[in-house]
């Protein structure tokens, strides 16, 4: 049989800026995250490309497994577009961030990525409250009491008021992606008192940003939830501008 003829020719290949021409923005999740990716899809502007790694966990979120996580960070994000055109890179899970601390975060995910801008969700939870004027907060988790304590001394010590806070006891990441957001709603409108500016949900594994419009509408004050938070700081890092309604004042109006 004949062979076929190899031949190499010089073409003028056209390119463009890609489908991604606006901006690139890279997460790292949980080896168990199963609500974050969904989200930040649901709000990718288009021209907005989204970029996923994961980092390795077991399905326990305590303060040790979440600590554990930072020698896990650069190596991740240097998975995520290894030429170097990533705008944007994001530890996404707010437990993991506070645990480990901001500062920390955004080393790791500089070594993995040294010409993004880096961030974390805690970072952008506390953006956001800050945009909306937010400092007396009462905040809704599905954390174990040993991470809820954590994550009050952090947001205290960034200078919020941290009136009330309160877990559902959950451990596993696979129980909290599974919390009905029904059930994160009315939890949410229940924790809300008077002397609040705003109700913060904190993770990115309960599906909040679903009925986040919902509580802010019953509550008639700001309310932040992780991952409403996570994708507006990524997105105005990134330059992207966009409004999106029925998810909170955060992303219609900020």
């Amino acid at each position: 049989m004949a062979q076929a003829a190899v031949r190499s020719q010089v073409y003028s290949v056209e390119f463009d800026a890609g489908r991604h021409h606006r901006a690139k923005i890279g997460y790292v999740l949980l080896a168990t995250e199963q609500t974050i990716q969904d989200d930040v899809m649901t709000l990718r502007p288009d021209g907005v490309g989204i970029h996923i790694a994961r980092a390795a966990i077991p399905d326990s979120i305590t303060s040790e497994t979440l600590a554990a996580q930072a020698d896990l960070l650069a190596d991740a994000a240097a998975t995520l577009l290894p030429d170097g055109s990533l705008d944007v890179v994001c530890y996404g899970c707010t437990s993991g961030s506070l645990v480990i601390g901001e500062a920390r975060v955004m080393e790791e995910l500089n070594r993995g990525q040294p010409q993004a801008t880096a961030t974390s969700l805690i970072t952008g939870v506390m953006r956001a409250l800050r945009a909306v004027g937010a400092r007396k907060i009462v905040v809704g988790t599905p954390y174990l009491d040993e991470v809820n304590q954590r994550e009050a001394e952090y947001m205290a010590a960034a200078g919020f008021d941290i009136l009330a806070i309160e877990g559902l006891n959950l451990e596993k990441d696979s129980d909290m992606v599974r919390v009905t957001p029904a059930f994160i709603r009315d939890f949410a409108v229940s924790l809300d008192r008077p002397d609040a500016d705003a109700v913060f949900v904190s993770c990115g594994a309960l599906r909040t940003l679903d009925v986040i419009g919902e509580i802010e509408a019953a509550i008639g004050k700001p309310a932040i939830c992780s991952n409403q938070a996570m994708i507006w700081d990524t997105l105005r890092l990134a330059g992207i501008e966009d409004r999106f309604d029925g998810y909170g004042q955060l992303l219609a109006g900020h």
